[in-house]
């Protein structure tokens, strides 16, 4: 709308008056932005939705990826590897002062094992910071990096496993380390590809190699879900 009326010729004003008139005073206002929709889709089509670019681990370093902060719930005195770790038990612990946590059981679906001690259980990044980084988060503002290294809002981000098996993996991808129970591959790769998507990450020529193996054989119809991160 042409806010500064009386700037506009003579007889270009003449010919817009009506129309102007006519425009509700609230029509420029935008549109309300509710919860973007959940993306579904399968092994098969998700690989192809990931850009394939060379990646760069140039000045990467842990701590550009603030974890873990307070959690999505700050007044429980807990963080989000403890948030996760009560969310995703099967059988849940008790929380002591400050969220200590002891007792519960947890599965390792990476390798099948059942953990019963919270300090034998890693909170896993399905795709390592260092590959977040490899893959466009060297581009991304601090808060986002924390707001990835964080995020609860997707099942697939993070998920509770064995110390020794997350630390086997370290920041390696699909070309290079797969879970060690063969039953895991096709969850494994589907959340890597949703994580990725999620967080609009690109992967490499090696890596989209390995994940075609899957998306074209065995994994082909591994329900893909994924919500793009704001």
């Amino acid at each position: 709308m042409i806010k500064n009326f009386r700037r506009v010729p003579g007889t270009l004003a003449l010919a817009l008056a009506p129309l102007l008139a006519a425009v509700p005073a609230h029509a420029a206002a935008p549109a309300p932005q509710g919860p973007r929709p959940a993306v579904v889709t399968t092994l098969a089509d998700a690989v192809g939705l990931v850009k394939a670019v060379d990646e760069n681990r140039t000045g990467y370093t842990p701590s550009a990826f603030k974890h873990w902060t307070s959690g999505e719930l700050p007044s429980d005195g807990c963080d989000t590897r403890h948030e996760v770790l009560l969310a995703e038990a099967l059988t849940s612990p008790a929380v002591g002062a400050g969220c200590t946590l002891t007792g519960g059981t947890w599965v390792s679906y990476y390798d099948g094992q059942e953990v019963s001690s919270p300090d034998a259980v890693d909170v896993a990044h399905t795709v390592p910071p260092a590959e977040a980084w490899d893959s466009g988060a060297s581009g991304w503002t601090a808060a986002r990096r924390e707001a990835y290294a964080n995020d609860q809002g997707a099942a697939a981000s993070l998920t509770p496993v064995t110390a020794r098996t997350n630390r086997q993996r370290a920041d390696q991808d699909p070309a290079d380390w797969l879970p060690p129970v063969p039953e895991a591959h096709c969850r494994y790769a589907g959340e890597w590809v949703a994580t990725k998507l999620r967080w609009q990450l690109t992967a490499d020529k090696t890596e989209t190699e390995a994940l075609k193996v899957f998306a074209e054989g065995p994994c082909e119809d591994t329900v893909v879900q994924y919500t793009p991160a704001s």
